[in-house]
């Protein structure tokens, strides 16, 4: 079974474009999450590049942006290649991902949603009238 689970936040805002398939144009939207993970108290940042197709594209770019927290789940590939520093490198991929799950919510008007305060049961009360 190849099934991965990431949970990071974007690197920069996705990409969008229409490829030419054997079924015709499809929507192909291209983004690139990265993971923190703490190694012998050194934190160790990965990244994952993500292709998702269709709808989900057409998601992904309305609800995805730079720093924004998501959540993806599909199999993953690996793509070795030489690094413009001459060393190999290796890049791994979620090519149609069975699951996106956008964990920062829709932006509101074009900046970011302010955080809603914890339902804690507790509501402040000034009635001017306390005694001490």
């Amino acid at each position: 079974m190849n099934r991965l689970t990431i949970i990071g936040n974007l690197t920069h805002n996705p990409e969008s474009r229409v490829a030419n398939t054997q079924n015709g144009a499809k929507t192909v939207c291209n983004f690139t999450v990265a993971v923190n993970r703490v190694v012998r108290g050194q934190k160790i940042t990965e990244y994952f590049r993500v292709s998702c197709w269709e709808k989900q594209a057409d998601n992904a770019m309305k609800y995805l942006a730079k720093g924004r927290k998501v959540a993806v789940t599909g199999p993953v590939t690996g793509r070795a290649y030489m690094g413009s520093d001459g060393q190999p490198k290796v890049s791994l991929e979620i090519q149609r991902p069975e699951e996106i799950e956008y964990l920062s919510g829709k932006p509101e008007g074009g900046q970011e949603a302010e955080a809603a305060p914890p339902d804690d049961g507790y509501m402040p009360v000034d009635d001017g009238d306390t005694p001490f």
